[in-house]
């Protein structure tokens, strides 16, 4: 009797095994955080998602920029 474990022999074997593969997968793969940035919720969360992105939270325009460093200056002279 040959028991050698050769190719066919792992696939019949993954080919059983695949139902219980799938469900280890689903539980490690079951929280996925949100990328719909309209769908996070907290303050919180949208300003660690926008560091993990590199992008400045919350948006700030030009004129709110020019405004706080006319203050800065100001404040310091």
């Amino acid at each position: 009797m040959d028991n050698t474990r050769n190719r066919a022999w792992r696939r019949a074997k993954a080919r059983i095994n695949k139902s219980r593969d799938q469900l280890n997968s689903r539980l490690v793969d079951c929280y996925t955080p949100e990328k719909n940035w309209k769908q996070m919720y907290g303050r919180s969360e949208k300003m660690i998602r926008a560091a993990q992105l590199g992008m400045a939270y919350p948006q700030v325009s030009n004129i709110q920029l020019a405004r706080i460093s006319l203050e800065e200056i100001h404040n310091n002279s």
